[in-house]
């Protein structure tokens, strides 16, 4: 009667900005964070590196907060480079927080930046017919 079944913990989250759709899951394994089966120390560029880091440095700066003994693995799709960043720390974040469980990191997250737990909804305005873009038309001569 006193046998113990460890569940495994597994979170699933998602992340979104402009065209870009992030999907992360976190669960207990080897320590490490992969970005479409990529580790994070070699992404390019370094201002993408740093902006994906954002979410796991605030957490690792929290005392109750323990970040070792978790894998991270993240499915990133569509939009550009800087728009799958956003997407991913977003969807990190999102991830931190369920499986932590911990109501002083979400609060952090917000303090710092609200963009970490609630995804962009702004997207790009679609281009009319008969103009060069969204709002760009030709100029009308009345002479």
């Amino acid at each position: 009667m006193g046998t113990k079944v460890k569940v495994k913990k597994i979170v699933n989250q998602v992340g979104k900005r402009k065209k870009a759709v992030a999907r992360v899951t976190i669960k207990e394994g080897k320590s490490g964070v992969r970005i479409n089966k990529k580790p994070l120390e070699i992404i390019e560029p370094e201002v993408v590196r740093a902006k994906i880091s954002e979410p796991l440095f605030i957490a690792s700066q929290l005392p109750d907060i323990e970040l070792e003994g978790i894998e991270v693995d993240v499915n990133v799709r569509g939009g550009g480079f800087m728009g799958q960043a956003e997407a991913v720390r977003t969807a990190i974040a999102r991830g931190l927080v369920d499986w932590t469980v911990n109501e002083k990191l979400k609060e952090t997250y917000l303090g710092y930046d609200r963009s970490l737990l609630v995804s962009d909804v702004r997207k790009k305005e679609p281009k009319k017919f008969g103009a060069k873009g969204a709002r760009a038309h030709r100029q009308k001569s009345y002479r």
